[in-house]
């Protein structure tokens, strides 16, 4: 496969001993125009990779501060269509920033997966994760987009054990997901002995970076969780943030951008004093 954004990234950090931020939010939340303006503000903030939520009607492993940002998207008339012209909108002024979407199978799907991958690179696509595609459907999507040069990225769990980590990583590209906690986002907090013992495991199985995601909500967390891993993911802490700043309509406010990237950048110091 060709060297990705994800790659080059990744890379980049590891030269300068540091960690990832990883930064999730929700493509059209609260809206097209204060999503796009978050999105292009998130890089300057410290994050080194962005995750792009695909809004979706059923977000069965999403905890409720992501599934109300996805609702706030699509009520304001989110799509695949515009998803993607969100990412060509952020290209046009950030060309080395990688995006990876995240979600579910279904919206890809009903766009029709040829017409998704040509669109997707087209618009400066890096990777894609969807939760809900298991190995044995790699067929579906996974090998298709790792043709096309869109990185593939899995999740493994603590449930994942030895028999099952192997077919979790067959195709695995770009980087290596680590969920810290079972069940959905935004619930609990990551134990930082279990989640260093797991990825240790994991380090032994593959040479692909691990990023933490789950659990983590605060400057600390992210640095605690980014030093035993190559970086630390956050999505509902930022998606929360953004449903704090709405006004009482549900409407951003002049505060909301703004809000938004002050925390991110919290986040950001927090997983790059990590070493």
């Amino acid at each position: 496969m060709i060297k990705t954004r994800i790659d080059t990234r990744f890379a980049a950090l590891k030269a300068h001993g540091k960690k990832a931020f990883v930064a999730y939010v929700t493509a059209g939340d609260p809206d097209a125009e204060t999503s796009l303006a978050i999105v292009q503000g998130l890089p300057g903030a410290g994050a080194d990779i962005i995750e792009l939520g695909m809004p979706f009607s059923d977000p069965m492993a999403d905890g409720p501060a992501i599934q109300a940002s996805g609702k706030r998207a699509l009520d304001a008339g989110a799509s695949m269509v515009k998803t993607l012209e969100l990412v060509r909108a952020f290209r046009a002024g950030d060309d080395a920033t990688p995006i990876v979407l995240m979600g579910y199978y279904n919206p890809i799907y009903i766009y029709g997966v040829g017409r998704f991958l040509e669109d997707a690179k087209q618009a400066g696509v890096d990777g894609l994760i969807i939760v809900d595609l298991p190995p044995e459907e790699d067929q579906e999507l996974c090998i298709p987009a790792t043709e096309a040069g869109i990185n593939f990225i899995r999740l493994a769990t603590p449930t994942t054990d030895a028999h099952r980590l192997p077919k979790v990583l067959a195709n695995t590209s770009g980087f290596l997901y680590y969920v810290s906690i079972t069940g959905i986002t935004g619930a609990g907090s990551a134990q930082v002995d279990a989640v260093a013992a797991a990825v240790a495991g994991l380090k032994r199985s593959t040479d692909l970076p691990v990023a933490i995601g789950f659990g983590i909500k605060t400057p600390a967390q992210a640095r605690a969780m980014a030093q035993v891993a190559d970086g630390a993911v956050v999505g509902s802490a930022l998606v929360s943030c953004v449903e704090a700043t709405l006004d009482g309509t549900g409407a951003a406010t002049g505060d909301t951008v703004k809000t938004v990237l002050d925390l991110a950048r919290d986040l950001a110091a927090g997983a790059h004093a990590a070493s």
